[in-house]
């Protein structure tokens, strides 16, 4: 009898760390479709609110990874502008999308590698050693490119991002197949292998992880790679979404990424994630910012209202730890 309460008190917990990013995405469908003039959502519009959740997806995928190990990562802006700037100068060189496209993705591995190498090896605090390169990759790309935007042919690669899709029966843009493959490989990282039970066993309380014999400066290193890789992915597409390579964008995406997945239920003290759940805040927060340019409200009034986005999730996120301790 006992087991059983337990199991399915376990299970409401699962279902609410689900079922809570989905309630909070239709309140704020909701509020926005109360405001005048109330506008709706075409299809044509939620397709381009798919398109747009994806690069901050993508990132909040390898977030998702670092923050289910108690970790953060605060260079995931720079490394997208830095793995975007890498594509641009090769396709603007000519080496064709078979050297670029790998490059890119390797340059974002790098730098997920580096951060875990600051935090993991030298056992640097990771919100300073990852704002420490967030500037320092932000430099690089900006070194890299002479500080201008590296126009390059796309060979292709913006029918990726287009909202309507090159095949009618694709339904939404190859990008959006692309995050929900990510996503269903996040998802079995994290909780169908020995790597993602050890990242989550290790966020969750590294002393009994290191007494259960798990390698966590290894699994830690692991998981800012991997982030690092995703940010390269997302950087491809941020790429074929401007064109070309910029130095200079995604400043201040980390805001939008950390929003994401933890409206998406994971701790930010980690040892719990959930990968649906990060893809519902990226959904939610590319539906905000598309609502507020509909009604044509300033882009700073979007800054604030997904800082406090961040407050109340987080602030959820609390209360809910105290209640279940």
């Amino acid at each position: 009898m006992g087991e059983t309460t337990i199991d399915s008190f376990a299970m409401w917990r699962r279902s609410l760390r689900v079922l809570t990013p989905l309630a909070g995405l239709l309140v704020v469908v909701l509020i926005f479709l109360a405001i005048p003039p109330h506008a709706g959502v075409t299809v044509d519009q939620a397709r381009t609110v798919a398109v747009h959740a994806v690069i901050v997806g993508i990132a909040a995928l390898g977030a998702t990874v670092v923050i289910a190990n108690a970790g953060l990562d605060l260079s995931v802006g720079s490394v997208i502008a830095l793995s975007g700037v890498v594509a641009a100068l090769l396709l603007r060189a000519e080496h064709g999308l078979w050297l670029a496209l790998p490059a890119a993705v390797v340059v974002g591995i790098a730098c997920g590698a580096y951060n875990g190498g600051l935090v993991a090896g030298l056992r640097l605090p990771a919100f300073i050693a990852t704002l420490g390169t967030l500037g320092f990759y932000r430099g690089v790309a900006k070194w890299i490119s002479e500080s201008r935007t590296v126009s390059a042919p796309t060979e292709g690669l913006e029918h990726l991002v287009s909202p309507r899709p090159p095949q009618a029966w694709m339904l939404v843009a190859p990008a959006v197949w692309i995050l929900l493959s990510l996503a269903a490989a996040t998802a079995f990282l994290l909780h169908r292998t020995v790597l993602g039970r050890h990242l989550l066993a290790s966020g969750g309380n590294e002393a009994a992880a290191r007494r259960c014999g798990i390698p966590v400066g290894r699994v830690r290193f692991a998981a800012y790679t991997i982030a690092g890789g995703l940010a390269g992915v997302a950087g491809v597409l941020q790429f074929a979404r401007l064109r070309s390579g910029d130095p200079t964008v995604a400043i201040g995406l980390e805001l939008d990424v950390i929003a994401a997945v933890v409206i998406g239920g994971a701790s930010l003290s980690g040892g719990s994630a959930s990968v649906l759940g990060t893809i519902v805040g990226a959904v939610m927060i590319a539906y905000l910012r598309n609502r507020c340019a509909v009604l044509g409200w300033p882009n700073y009034v979007q800054e604030m209202i997904v800082g406090h986005i961040v407050i109340i999730a987080v602030a959820f996120d609390l209360w809910r730890r105290r209640r279940t301790t």
